[in-house]
């Protein structure tokens, strides 16, 4: 056995490995002898080597077909790679190989421990992944370039070569650049980079040279959660999960850990061995409800109450950490009465403020009654990130204010940030907390005392706050559970959110990868598609003129832009790859039927046929993640692994980095062919030159060298070599990728996107460079910033977190169910969704799980097929009776695909698209360098909740067949 991987160049006219294709066949003939019954009955049955064996130990025959079983756990070679999926695991695999197939594979189990007081790291893993080596084969592999035939859609497809797929989209290409100079009417759709940043790298690096759009994806898949931006000014910072072992006190809230985080929730189950006490606040009786403590189930999308009335009580019985409010938060300052606006130094007469904008300095009052400038206030500071300024204090703050000021413009009332606070949380009196939530009033205020009479308490944060239109008060409402505690910056606290690898660690090597050109055109999915998709003509008039103010501002980006004349164009080419666009689209009907038609050429990069794949134009075969070079990282954890080729990609796939080098060599062979000249950017000091492309493409921007990156494997050295966190400037060490194929390592250092260095002995844990080292926080205010004076935020009453009902998009009396669409056990988004494995262990089929009291009202039995629907669409899925859900909601779990419904609608078609304005604000207004469209840090988020419909019985099953389910899954 070797424990080395190992290629193999043996290969026939289609492609295949002949070792593999042998071994295909002979599964093939195994098939056949076990669908005879003859040889079952007469060979099987009757081979002298079932013989009892009287002696096991001492006397054991021979017997050679025992040999079948013996060979599974034997292996040639052997390979280093995980998956690609999104899924915040982020953990190392080894990979079997035997005759040149994947045999299985296994959890390395090697991830070095740098804490022993904390549970072992290893091993990391889930049921999905031990499944990967089912998709290397699978039988909607895509094996070669395929090419729609009639109708997008329609199903019907043609096998084509690389070379004509290739030249077909290098034509579209050269004619939207070079002849109609519209390349901003080019998208590229990617998700998550730490997943596998070399693949997202491929595609992107190839849009930016193309002058083309990259869109954002945490806040189209309503990961990003909009309060973190508003308050902390960073797209979320996490302490990895074996910190949540350092809690005493831990809640789970809206974040199913058991489901959607199993590799980590060991530290969540363990934690209780300490005596950490564990809170679940889930609308349902979930999987990681039952392991928890105690178990809150507010009334969905009511979470902002609730924890407002915790906030109360912490506040009204003095629970609060006061020195914390003071230097760390926005408390102290002063708001005018008048305008609802911060108090200005710039408005203070007397007021001496060494400062170059002093009309962005904020005030607080000492404990003497005297009027003092806020330190570390951005007008002090170079910029959001300027950390050369404190926010220490060398005078004692009052809380509580309410005074007159004399300002240029007279006298005027002002009181401080905290009274406001304590006005909004007034309205969330005990009683007035029970009738919104549903949560007792006695149990709600122990559960706060509890949080806020340990030493050490965290949250762990869901998604489930985020799919709510009101998303971003809900955010904001729990956040301020630890700010008033006091609860960051320190081991064992904070307010951790995790939904999916959100944020890459190795930034600054695979940013310069990705975008080698550092001019991006950057756009927020959720707004481009509401726009193109014509929601935008559809919804109501005051967010419409809001979201068309946003995008004249230029707080938001649209693309293509605006032309001279004014005109817009249509988006014409879109390229998806890693992520399935169409089986995410909120409002996916409008999408199917007004957006997808406006696109000339639909192109999309995939190991297996997904709806996006369905509904493009060219699919073309990507490696597996057993196949390719590549990267892994996540926020749950500190470490980088690889993806090593276990085997050579199958059939005709190529990697998603060979693929798009390839595509940037056939646009320069066109582009040669040509003659076509440079064009020049409208936006940028640049030209997009197609004649020299793939040159381009392959050359180290950095170092200028020629051809230095025409692998995969440079791809991943060159974000290696190019990051902090990887090659630290100040210290020797630096982290390579044979070492990491040998075991994965630790990070050396955080970059500056990080809130807290990385410490030896210590699990990660966010804020310190605030809450410990005094810098600003990167706000407008240089705080935790609980206020926002921006005129919008003004306007709806949202200068506050404060809790709102949502908008009202079906009425209850029609539709008097509420739906939401959560992560589910047995698959990571998409993928594994039609794995045969997983179906197994589930229904099998699309299903929706339905209380036992409204299902009864509607004569609705486990099992029954039933239609599901509400004004934009219906689907026909399995019911599924689940007493552990509340009356009144039901639930899809989501990411099934259209191709498994049989009407081919799916989760998505019943849900509308809509999006909240205030989240298209720049703030301020002039600079934005607090609030300002940066992808996957603030920009409209796509939400799915807030959504109603209606259930009903079918009599005759899916597709008028028997009432037994099965449907297309």
């Amino acid at each position: 056995m070797s424990d080395q991987s190992e290629t193999h160049d043996s290969t026939d006219a289609d492609g295949l490995d002949l070792a593999r294709r042998d071994f295909l066949k002979g599964i093939g003939a195994i098939a056949t002898v076990a669908g005879s019954s003859s040889v079952l009955g007469d060979s099987m049955l009757q081979m002298d080597g079932l013989d009892v064996v009287d002696d096991p130990i001492g006397s054991y025959p021979y017997r050679d077909w025992e040999d079948l079983y013996r060979e599974e756990w034997d292996w040639d070679s052997t390979a280093r790679s995980t998956h690609s999926v999104n899924c915040t695991g982020s953990c190392s695999w080894e990979v079997y190989v035997k005759n040149g197939q994947v045999w299985r594979e296994d959890q390395a189990g090697d991830y070095p421990q740098f804490d022993e007081s904390l549970p072992d790291p290893n091993p990391r893993g889930c049921q999905k992944g031990a499944c990967y080596s089912d998709y290397v084969n699978a039988d909607h592999r895509v094996l070669y370039p395929l090419r729609s035939v009639g109708e997008r859609g329609n199903g019907q497809w043609e096998r084509i070569s690389w070379d004509e797929a290739l030249t077909e989209i290098a034509e579209e290409v050269v004619d939207t650049v070079a002849e109609d100079e519209e390349y901003d009417a080019i998208s590229g759709f990617t998700p998550i980079p730490a997943m596998s940043p070399v693949s997202f790298a491929g595609g992107s690096r190839l849009v930016n040279l193309l002058g083309g759009v990259s869109h954002s994806f945490y806040d189209w898949y309503s990961d990003l959660p909009p309060g973190q931006p508003i308050t902390w000014g960073t797209q979320t910072d996490n302490a990895e999960s074996a910190d949540w072992y350092n809690a005493d006190y831990l809640m789970a809230w809206g974040s199913n850990v058991n489901v959607t985080r199993i590799p980590d929730a060991k530290y969540f189950l363990e934690a209780a061995y300490e005596g950490t006490k564990r809170v679940g606040v889930f609308t349902d009786y979930s999987q990681t409800a039952i392991h928890c403590d105690e178990w809150l189930s507010p009334e969905p999308g009511t979470d902002t109450a609730l924890a407002l009335g915790m906030a109360r009580t912490i506040v009204d019985e003095g629970l609060y950490d006061e020195a914390h409010l003071e230097e760390q938060t926005d408390m102290p300052l002063l708001v005018r009465e008048d305008t609802g606006k911060f108090l200005r130094a710039s408005e203070v007469q007397g007021l001496d403020v060494d400062a170059d904008r002093p009309e962005y300095v904020f005030v607080m009052q000492d404990s003497e009654g005297t009027l003092r400038p806020a330190p570390g206030s951005l007008g002090e500071r170079d910029g959001q990130h300027d950390h050369s300024e404190s926010i220490e204090l060398d005078f004692d703050p009052r809380l509580a204010v309410e005074t007159d000021v004399q300002t240029a413009d007279g006298e005027v009332s002002v009181r401080s940030v905290w009274n406001n606070l304590r006005e909004e949380l007034s309205t969330y009196t005990p009683d007035h907390v029970q009738d919104v939530t549903g949560v007792g009033r006695e149990t709600h205020q122990r559960v706060a005392r509890e949080f806020a009479g340990v030493d050490r308490a965290k949250i762990i944060h869901g998604k489930g706050v985020n799919d709510w239109y009101h998303n971003d008060l809900g955010n904001r409402a729990i956040q301020l559970l630890v700010t008033l505690t006091g609860n960051l910056g320190r081991q064992g606290t904070g307010l951790d959110h995790y939904v999916g690898q959100e944020k890459i660690w190795t930034f600054k090597g695979w940013q310069r990868l990705s975008f080698p050109t550092g001019s991006v055109r950057g756009v927020p999915t959720t707004l481009w598609t509401y726009y193109h998709a014509g929601i935008l003509e559809n919804t109501d008039e005051e967010t419409a003129s809001r979201i068309q103010e946003s995008i004249e501002r230029d707080w938001m980006p649209l693309y293509p832009s605006e032309r001279e004349d004014g005109s817009r164009p249509d988006p014409r080419l879109l390229f998806v790859w890693r992520g399935n666009y169409f089986n995410q689209a909120k409002g996916n009907v409008a999408v199917e039927e007004e957006l997808w038609p406006k696109l000339d050429l639909v192109v999309d990069v995939n190991f297996r046929m997904d709806s996006t794949a369905m509904n493009s134009d060219i699919v073309l075969p990507a490696a597996s993640h057993y196949e390719k070079h590549d990267l892994s990282m996540t926020d749950m954890h500190t470490y980088v692994h690889p993806f090593t080729p276990a085997v050579e990609p199958l059939g005709e796939s190529k990697t998603d980095w060979q693929i798009f080098r390839e595509l940037a060599a056939k646009i320069q062979e066109v582009a040669r062919e040509r003659d076509v000249d440079p064009v020049q950017d409208r936006a940028f000091d640049r030209e997009i030159d197609l004649t020299s492309i793939h040159d381009d493409y392959v050359r180290d921007w950095v170092t200028g060298e020629a051809g230095a990156l025409e692998s995969d494997r440079a791809a991943s050295e060159f974000i290696l070599d190019h990051s902090e966190e990887t090659n630290p400037d100040d210290v020797d060490d630096q982290i390579t990728f044979d070492e990491i194929d040998e075991q994965p390592r630790r990070f050396l250092a955080a970059g500056d996107h990080w809130t807290s260095d990385i410490e030896d002995g210590e699990a990660y844990t966010p804020w310190k460079d605030y809450v410990q080292d005094k810098n600003p926080w990167p706000t407008f205010t240089g705080r935790q910033q609980y206020y926002i004076d921006h005129d919008w935020f003004l306007d709806v009453g949202e200068q506050l977190p404060t809790h709102k009902d949502a908008p009202v998009l079906q009425e209850k009396s029609e539709y008097p169910l509420g739906y939401n669409t959560p992560h589910g056990r047995w698959s990571i988004h998409s993928t594994w969704r039609e794995n045969t494995k997983m179906l197994r262990l589930q229904r099998g089929e699309p299903t929706v799980y339905i209380n036992p009291e409204d299902a009864a009202e509607r004569g609705i039995e486990d099992g029954d097929t039933v239609r599901v629907y509400n004004d934009l669409a219906e689907v026909e899925v399995q019911a599924k009776v689940y007493p552990s859900g509340e009356p009144g909601t039901v639930r899809h779990f989501f990411a099934w695909e259209k191709f498994q419904y049989p009407d081919r609608q799916n989760f998505n078609s019943l849900v509308p698209m809509y999006m909240k304005p205030t989240q298209l604000v720049q703030y301020p207004e002039d600079t934005g360098e607090h609030l300002h469209f940066f992808p996957n840090y603030w920009g409209p988020t796509g939400v799915n909740s807030d959504v109603r419909v209606e259930v009903e019985k079918v009599a005759d099953g899916p597709g008028g067949g028997d009432a037994t389910g099965g449907g297309d899954g």
